[in-house]
């Protein structure tokens, strides 16, 4: 969802501004509570009722959340509810941890593969996609049989894709053209 990600983009990276420091993990922790209280429906309701004013609301999500919250994630959820957008909450919690990840030189990696790596020949492969990416790669292994073979590789917005499904379709639009 383009539009929320647009949204969620600036209060992340507010966020990000004022942490610059070592306790970005333990705000990133308190940001991914509150963004789960946030996803539920009936808190969607909630927030969305004109009957319920920004402070009920931000009072009910945290409560619910049940932690003492840091003053930057405090303020951060009252901005967020004041302006009506506490359904970017969820979204605002995983650019923040992009971009503490990414300021910690770390990327989340989905390698998806036709068949399952095996654990001996996995820390290569990562190994060779993290100097291709430049960067360190906490990788995820997805076994998808639709690929045919070879690997598909997705960080963050870069896909490496070498796998046979695709070298198909390229090669069928290069006959249909």
């Amino acid at each position: 969802m383009a539009e929320l990600a647009t949204i969620a983009r600036p209060y992340a990276e507010a966020l990000d501004q004022a942490v610059r420091g070592a306790d970005a993990n333990s705000l990133l922790a308190q940001l991914q509570v509150l963004a789960a209280v946030a996803g539920h429906p009936d808190m969607q309701r909630l927030a969305d009722n004109p009957k319920v004013s920004a402070k009920q609301v931000f009072d009910v999500v945290s409560g619910v959340a049940a932690q003492a919250l840091d003053a930057r994630v405090s303020n951060l959820l009252r901005t967020v509810i004041d302006n009506g957008r506490l359904a970017a909450l969820p979204e605002i919690a995983a650019q923040f941890n992009a971009l503490v990840k990414s300021r910690s030189g770390v990327s989340d990696a989905t390698i998806e593969s036709a068949f399952p790596i095996d654990a001996a020949q996995l820390p290569q492969v990562v190994a060779a996609l993290e100097k291709r990416f430049g960067r360190k790669l906490n990788a995820t292994v997805v076994v998808d049989p639709a690929l045919i073979g070879g690997i598909r590789v997705v960080v963050g917005d870069e896909v490496l894709d070498t796998s046979v499904r695709a070298r198909l379709e390229k090669m069928k639009l290069a006959l249909a053209a």
